[in-house]
């Protein structure tokens, strides 16, 4: 199989001790949206794509009422999002 000996060996113990052999939850920083929240905000920048992330994050509140920011909304790039111009020039025919 290609794995180390001590490698089987920490996941038996962990899976005897903890009954799972899942990652353990790892330290950082609370999520200041919900997951209801990221969605609304995605939805909203499907319908209107010129909408940028500073208006959007001014619009929205985050969890305790508490204001979140334009990095925020940009961290939302992982559900395909992308920026975009509106186009100002002559149109084309």
């Amino acid at each position: 199989m290609n794995v180390n000996r001590t490698t089987i060996f920490r996941l038996r113990q962990r899976l005897h001790e903890m009954d799972t052999v899942s990652d353990r939850p790892l330290s950082g920083r609370p999520r200041c949206t919900t997951q209801r929240q990221d969605r609304n905000l995605v939805r909203n920048h499907v319908n209107n794509r010129f909408l940028s992330a500073s208006a959007s994050s001014r619009q929205t509140r985050g969890r305790n009422n508490q204001r979140i920011s334009a990095n925020t909304v940009r961290r939302l790039s992982t559900s395909g999002l992308r920026a975009r111009r509106p186009y100002i020039g002559p149109i084309l025919a």
